[in-house]
């Protein structure tokens, strides 16, 4: 039986392999956070099924947007309107993006993860006289 002292007195053999993870490339440009905020996805084809989804983010960084949804309509490649942050507040900056769905995964909920690179910003969006009614109401 070798005793601790005999032990550590070895040198280690130069032809043991360690199993570890393959290095995968990290393809973001930039750090993500993972917080809260609620955003509207709008499809920015006119020829694709509208929809208007509403919808909290898991992870943000400045140049995309992770979330869950139930929503089927979202592909590869499509291009949407992000609103981020959103707010029916009348007085809200919410401002406006374009965006392409980069990731689609399944999930085991039944939902779907969705990550979205941001294209460009549109602009903020102002509030029409009608959003302003609506909540004097």
């Amino acid at each position: 039986m070798e005793t601790q002292q005999s032990i550590m007195g070895k040198t280690p053999s130069t032809t043991i392999t360690t199993a570890s993870k393959p290095k995968t490339t990290e393809r973001r440009g930039s750090r993500r956070c993972r917080i809260t905020q609620l955003m509207r996805i709008r499809p920015s084809d006119p020829e694709k099924d509208h929809f208007d989804d509403m919808r909290g983010t898991l992870s943000v960084s400045r140049s995309g947007v992770y979330f869950q949804t139930s929503e089927p309509a979202y592909e590869i490649g499509m291009r949407l309107f992000l609103t981020l942050p959103y707010s029916q507040d009348p007085m809200s900056m919410n401002r406006e993006y374009l965006a392409e769905v980069v990731r689609r995964d399944p999930l085991s909920t039944g939902m779907f993860g969705v990550g979205l690179k941001i294209l460009m910003e549109m602009g903020m969006q102002q509030p029409t006289v009608t959003d302003i009614w609506s909540t004097r109401r």
